[in-house]
C-alpha cells in the first residue's frame, strides 16, 4: 500500500545539511544456495547518523492535503465451491464471556495521519510511547502527554519521501528503537535504530534498495537480525541486527523469497517476533502464513511455518524452507465483494477487512518449557459478510515442532470485529483489540479489545468486551481503512499497548493509543494466581549479587544468566528458605555486556536485563 503525501520538505532541509553521507552504494550481491534458492545480499546505499530527534522541525499535520493513495493489493474470491467452512464458522465462540472487563489504563488520542489510511503502529519503552501513522510520527509520556513532534517520517532519512507502512518496535533486549517505512522510485526500505534508549535521542539511519517495491513490509526482532516480509518478492528478509545496533555503515540486508506461498494474491508472511526472552543462537527465525482451502492449490485451511537460517559470514549458506503445514479448523476470508467487505451504519459504503492475511503481529514469547506464538485474522463467520477474529496459540517445547494449543472465532454477536492485534504477557495472558461497528444497533467503527487468563478454558476469550473509544460517523466514499493495528507488549512484562484507527465527527479517519494490564486487573478471589517471583540484583567487581523473594513452597527454582543472543551462559539451581534466597553468581568470565537474569520453576519466569561494566 503505497502512499505519498508532500510533508514538511522545506522544514526537513536544515536537518539534511547537519547530516554526513557515510555509506558507500555498491551492487547487489547474488548468491545460490544448496537448496537452489537465489540469495541476494544488499548493502545500504547510504547511512546517516542523525542529530537528536529532539533538534529537528515539528510539522502540522493539518496543513498538507496532498494525497496520493494505490493499492497494491489483490483479492480474489474462492475457487474452490467446496471449500469449508459451509455456514457457520466451527470455531466460533458461543460461550459468552464471564469475566468482568479490564479497565483501560492510559487512552488518549494518537496522530492524526496525512495520508489515508493511517496505518498506525507504535511500541512503547521504559517510559515512553512512540506511535508512527502515515507518514509521521511522535513520542508520548506514558500517560499521553505529547514530549517531542510530530515529525515527518522523512527526516530519519533526509532526501527521501513520506512514503508510508511505517512499523516501529521497542528491542527491548538491545533497549533500542526501531523505525521503518518503505520508498519507492527507487523502490526500498528505509530503517532507523536509536544510538540509545532515548527515542528522542540519535538515530543509525539506513537505506536499502530493491528490484521490487516492497510492499505492506512486516518485521520482527530475533537473535540474529531484524526480519521482515512484504508484499513482493522479498517475502524472506534479514538485516543485521549486531552490525545496526552499534551504528556499523556496513550493515547489510539478505533476501530470500519463501518458497510456495500459497495466497489470494497477497503476501504477507508474518515472521517471529520475540517479545519474550530472545530464542537461543543457532535458532532459525520462524515465519507463519494463513492459507485459505478456498484458494487454488489449497486444499485444507491451514498455517504453513517456514525456517529462514541466516549464515552472516558466509551469506550464499543462508536458506528459507517450509518446515510444517498445521491444519486448523475450517474458516472463510472470502468476503466475495472485492475491498468492500465491513458494513457500517447509515451507508451502503462498506469498509476493507484486510482479508486473507494474517494481522500484524507474529508474537514469540519464550517461557521455561514452551514457547507460544500468537496469530490472528479476519474471518467471515456466517457466510453472510461478519466479520469476526480468528485466532491461535501456538506452541513448541522449545524444539521447533509448533501445533496449535488453541484456536477460536471471537464473534459472540452479530456486530462486526476485524482490523486486530494480538499478544501474550509475561503469566501467559492474553489482550486482543480490533475495530469493532454494529450496523444494526448504530454503532459507528471504533476500538474495544478483550482476553483472556492464562488457566481459562483453551479457546475461549473470558473477559467481558470493553470498549476503548467509541466511533462517531461512517466512512463514506472510500472503502480503505486502517490497513493494520499493533498490540505491543510494556518492557514490564504485563501491559499490553495497543493503537488502531476509529472514526470521528463527519468520519474522519483518527487514531487511538490505549493500554491494558490484566494482571494488576484480577482478584485474588477470581483467579488462582501462580507463584509471584521478586528479583533483584547489582554486580560489584566479578560478583552478580541477587536477591529473591517468592510466595509459595521452598521448591527449587533455576537461575540463569542468558546472552544477547539467546544462549545460557550461567545457570545454577537454588532453594529459597523462608521464601528467599540471597547469593551471587560469579561473571567473571563474562564480557562487558548487557545480559538477561532469569529466575524459574516448571510453570513461569521473572526476567530482569543488566549490563556488565567493569
Amino acid at each position: 500500500m503505497i502512499i505519498r503525501c508532500l510533508l514538511g520538505l522545506a522544514a526537513c532541509s536544515s536537518v539534511t545539511l547537519a547530516i554526513a553521507q557515510l555509506g558507500q552504494q555498491s551492487a547487489p550481491e547474488t548468491h545460490v544456495n544448496a537448496l537452489g534458492q537465489t540469495v541476494t545480499v544488499v548493502r545500504p546505499t547510504s547511512f546517516m547518523h542523525t542529530p537528536p530527534v529532539s533538534e529537528w522541525p515539528v510539522v502540522d499535520l493539518e496543513a498538507t492535503e496532498v494525497r496520493e493513495i494505490s493499492n497494491h493489493r489483490a483479492h480474489r474470491e474462492d475457487v474452490r465451491p467446496e471449500a469449508l467452512p459451509q455456514g457457520m464458522d466451527p470455531a466460533r465462540q458461543e460461550v459468552i464471556p464471564w469475566r468482568s472487563a479490564v479497565d483501560v489504563g492510559a487512552n488518549f488520542p494518537g496522530n492524526n495521519s496525512t495520508g489515508l489510511p493511517p496505518d498506525p503502529t507504535g511500541a512503547a519503552g521504559p517510559t515512553r510511547y512512540v506511535q508512527a501513522v502515515n507518514t509521521a510520527y511522535r513520542v508520548f509520556s506514558k500517560s499521553g502527554t505529547s514530549i517531542a513532534g510530530p515529525f515527518a517520517l522523512s527526516t530519519l532519512w533526509p532526501g527521501s519521501t513520506n512514503e508510508g507502512d511505517p512499523i516501529v518496535l521497542w528491542d527491548r533486549h538491545a533497549e533500542r528503537w526501531f523505525i521503518s517505512q518503505f520508498q519507492s522510485g527507487p523502490n526500498g526500505i528505509r530503517i532507523a535504530v536509536s544510538e540509545t534508549s532515548d527515542p528522542i535521542g540519535s538515530y543509525y539511519a539506513y537505506s536499502f534498495n530493491l528490484n521490487q517495491f516492497p510492499d505492506y513490509p512486516k518485521y520482527s526482532v530475533w537473535w540474529d537480525g531484524y526480519y521482515m516480509t512484504s508484499n513482493s518478492n522479498a517475502t524472506a528478509v534479514v538485516f543485521d541486527r549486531a552490525k545496526m545496533l552499534a551504528g556499523d555503515p556496513t550493515a547489510s540486508m539478505i533476501a530470500l523469497s519463501a518458497p510456495s506461498l500459497g495466497t489470494a494474491g497477497f503476501r504477507s508472511v508474518l515472521p517471529a517476533d520475540a517479545d519474550g526472552d530472545l530464542p537461543p543462537n543457532g535458532t532459525p527465525c520462524y515465519f507463519f502464513n494463513l492459507e485459505d482451502d478456498g484458494w487454488f492449490g489449497v486444499n485444507q485451511d491451514r498455517i504453513k511455518v517456514y525456517e529462514m537460517d541466516v549464515d552472516w559470514n558466509v551469506p550464499a549458506n543462508t536458506n528459507v524452507s517450509i518446515s510444517q503445514t498445521i491444519p486448523v479448523q475450517p474458516f472463510s476470508t472470502n468476503f466475495g465483494s472485492g475491498f468492500s467487505n465491513i458494513a457500517q451504519p447509515g451507508t451502503s459504503q462498506r469498509l476493507d477487512a484486510v482479508a486473507q492475511i494474517f494481522y500484524f503481529r507474529a508474537q514469540h514469547m519464550r517461557f521455561v518449557d514452551h514457547s507460544s506464538v500468537m496469530l490472528c485474522h479476519v474471518v467471515d463467520v456466517n457466510g453472510q459478510d461478519l466479520a469476526g477474529i480468528r485466532w491461535y496459540e501456538l506452541r513448541d517445547n522449545n524444539d521447533g515442532n509448533w501445533s496449535v494449543h488453541q484456536q477460536a472465532t471471537f464473534s459472540p454477536d452479530g456486530a462486526n470485529r476485524w482490523m486486530a492485534s494480538m499478544a501474550m504477557d509475561v503469566n501467559g495472558n492474553i489482550a486482543l483489540g480490533y475495530s469493532y461497528t454494529d450496523p444494526a444497533n448504530g454503532e459507528f467503527p471504533g476500538l474495544r479489545y478483550t482476553g483472556r487468563y492464562a488457566d481459562d478454558p483453551l479457546g475461549t476469550m473470558t473477559l467481558a468486551e470493553g470498549n476503548a473509544i467509541s466511533g462517531s460517523a461512517a466512512q463514506t466514499g472510500f472503502n480503505r481503512y486502517g490497513d493494520y493495528a499493533h498490540m505491543s507488549l510494556d518492557p514490564n512484562g504485563t501491559t499490553f499497548w495497543f493503537t488502531g484507527e476509529y472514526l470521528s465527527l463527519g468520519g474522519q479517519a483518527r487514531t487511538r493509543i490505549f493500554s491494558l494490564d490484566l494482571s494488576a486487573a484480577v482478584g485474588v478471589d477470581e483467579l488462582a494466581l501462580r507463584e509471584e517471583l521478586s528479583l533483584s540484583h547489582y554486580q560489584t567487581g566479578d560478583q552478580l549479587y541477587v536477591s529473591l523473594r517468592e510466595t509459595g513452597s521452598a521448591n527449587a527454582l533455576g537461575l540463569d544468566v542468558i546472552g544477547m543472543d539467546g544462549r545460557v551462559v550461567r545457570t545454577v539451581e537454588i532453594r529459597p528458605a523462608g521464601g528467599s534466597w540471597n547469593g551471587s553468581i560469579w561473571v567473571g568470565d563474562l564480557p562487558d555486556a548487557a545480559y538477561f537474569l532469569r529466575v524459574r520453576n516448571a510453570q513461569q519466569q521473572q526476567v530482569e536485563r543488566f549490563v556488565i561494566t567493569r
